[in-house]
C-alpha cells in the first residue's frame, strides 16, 4: 500500500514504504534501522553520489532481501506514488527544503538532526507539516531512549529541586581536516544537486563527505552536529522554550586547515531565572563531573538544582544530593540496539495514528531546540551578545542578526519559501 491517498487508510498491519534520501554513513544507519521494523521496508534510496547509492543498494539487499529503487534527484522520488514516507539524512542545508517538498508531495518525514539550517527554514518546516497534515519526526533519538526519558521525568518531578542551569557537553575529538584543493567534479557526483540552496562553490573533497559540517554554507559546526542532541536534552530537562538572548565565544584554534566553524565554543542562553550553557571542545581535553568517557570523548548533560545535580550521558544518569553529593536515584541504559531503532518505531506508530502529538521528536520540538544552536552561532559569528524575542522569533534591535535568520540569497530553484 503506498502513495499520499493511501496514507490516511494505512491499517495497523500495513507495511510503510520508506525511501532514504542521503545514504552516506548516517543514511545507511537509517536503512538498517528501518529494516528492523516489522511494519516498514526500504523501498527506495536517493543520493547525488552514485557510489553512495550503490553501497546503499547492496546494504538494503543484505538486510531485507529486496532491492530498492534508486533515484538521484529527490524531486523524482517525491513523484513516486508507491512511497509512503521518506527519511532524510542529507547535509543540514537540505533538511528544510527536502522536508517541505516531501510534505507537499504527501509523504511523512523522518529528518535527521538538526531540524533546520537556520531559523526561517524551521518556521517553514513546521508550517508545511501542519498544512499538509504530515508526520515529521526529527532524529533526536534521545527522546526515545529509556534512561533519558526517566531522567527528564525525575527532573520534572523535582528530584533535584528547582532547576537553575543545564550544561550540554560536546567534548568530541576532531582531527584536522587539512586542505583539499578545488578540482573537477568527479564522475558520478551531481555537484549542483549536492549544493542545492547553497551558493555555487567549486568542488573540493573536503566539502563533500562529512566535512561539509565545518563549512558555514552547508553545516552548523559541532554545536549543530553532535551538540544539538545535548542542547535538546538540556532544553527538554529544563522544561524551557526559546531564550530571551544569548552569547557565544570561541574560535578555531591550533589547526590551519579548510574548516570555517569553531572547534572550541562556549554558549550561554538566557531565560528568566535560569540558563542553558553549552560547550564544544574538539581538541584534546578532560571530562567534566562524571560524564562517562567514550574513547577520547565526553558527551552528555549536567543539570543543576537547589537540592543537587544530575549527570546524563549515553550510558546512564546519576543524581547527587546536598553539599556532600550523596547518591540519589540512578539508572543505566538497558538498550541493546541503537536508539534510532525505537525512534523509527515511534515514527511509524504516528504514521498509523495520524497524530503528530504521538511523535517523540515532532518537528516543532526539533525546530525549537535547534533555534538555540542558531542563536549561539549567530552570536559567535557577529561577535556580540544578542537579545531575542521568543514571541516573534526575532532579534531585538539587531538587523544584521535578523538577516542571518535566513539564507541570503537562496540559489534558484532551491528556494525555501
Amino acid at each position: 500500500m503506498g502513495g499520499a491517498a493511501a496514507l490516511g487508510a494505512l491499517g495497523a498491519n500495513d507495511r510503510v514504504n520508506i525511501a532514504v534520501i542521503g545514504v552516506g554513513g548516517r543514511g545507511r544507519d537509517h536503512i538498517t534501522s528501518i529494516a528492523k521494523q516489522p511494519n516498514a521496508r526500504v523501498a527506495a534510496v536517493c543520493d547525488v553520489n552514485q557510489a553512495q547509492s550503490e553501497r546503499a543498494v547492496a546494504l538494503t539487499e543484505k538486510v531485507q532481501n529486496s532491492k530498492p529503487k534508486v533515484y538521484e534527484d529527490m524531486r523524482k522520488l517525491f513523484e513516486d506514488k508507491d512511497i509512503d514516507a521518506v527519511s532524510i539524512a542529507t547535509p543540514n542545508h537540505w533538511h528544510a527544503l527536502a522536508t517541505i517538498w516531501a510534505c507537499e508531495a504527501g509523504k511523512d518525514v523522518y529528518c535527521e538532526k538538526p531540524a533546520c539550517y537556520n531559523i526561517w527554514e524551521g518556521q517553514r518546516m513546521v508550517a508545511a507539516a501542519r498544512r499538509n497534515k504530515r508526520m515529521v519526526q526529527i532524529g533526536m533519538q534521545s527522546r526515545s531512549t529509556e534512561h533519558k526519558i526517566r531522567a527528564v521525568q525525575l527532573l520534572k518531578d523535582g528530584a533535584i529541586g528547582k532547576l537553575y542551569m543545564a550544561k550540554g557537553l560536546c567534548f568530541k575529538r576532531r582531527v584536522s581536516i587539512g586542505h583539499t584543493p578545488d578540482e573537477p567534479v568527479p564522475p558520478g557526483v551531481n555537484w549542483d544537486l549536492f549544493l542545492g540552496p547553497a551558493a555555487m562553490t567549486p568542488y573540493s573533497k573536503n566539502r563533500l563527505i562529512y566535512n561539509w559540517h565545518w563549512f558555514w554554507d552547508t553545516g552548523n559546526g559541532d554545536i549543530g552536529n553532535q551538540g544539538i542532541h545535548e542542547m535538546d536534552i538540556a532544553r527538554w530537562g529544563m522544561g524551557l522554550g526559546l531564550p530571551k538572548g544569548g552569547v557565544s565565544t570561541g574560535g578555531k584554534f591550533v589547526y590551519t586547515d579548510d574548516q570555517e566553524t569553531p572547534n572550541t565554543q562556549l554558549a550561554s542562553l538566557e531565560y528568566d531565572g535560569a540558563e542553558i550553557q553549552f560547550e564544544v571542545r574538539g581538541l584534546p581535553t578532560g571530562g567534566e563531573s562524571d560524564i562517562a568517557p567514550s574513547g577520547p570523548n565526553f558527551v552528555g548533560d549536567l543539570f543543576y538544582g537547589e537540592k543537587g545535580y544530575m549527570s546524563v550521558d549515553h550510558t546512564a544518569f546519576h543524581i547527587y544530593l546536598g553539599p556532600k553529593r550523596e547518591p540519589g536515584e540512578s539508572m543505566k541504559s538497558t538498550e541493546k540496539v541503537d536508539a534510532t531503532v525505537p525512534h523509527f518505531a515511534n515514527f511509524i506508530d504516528a504514521i498509523k495514528s495520524r497524530r503528530h502529538e504521538d511523535l517523540h521528536g515532532d518537528v516543532a520540538i526539533g525546530v525549537e531546540s535547534v533555534a538555540l544552536v542558531h542563536i549561539a552561532n549567530t552570536s559567535y559569528r557577529l561577535g556580540r551578545k544578542l537579545a531575542f524575542d521568543p514571541a516573534t522569533e526575532s532579534y531585538l534591535g539587531d538587523e544584521e542578526a535578523n538577516r542571518m535568520k535566513t539564507r541570503n540569497p537562496y540559489r534558484a530553484p532551491y528556494i525555501v519559501s
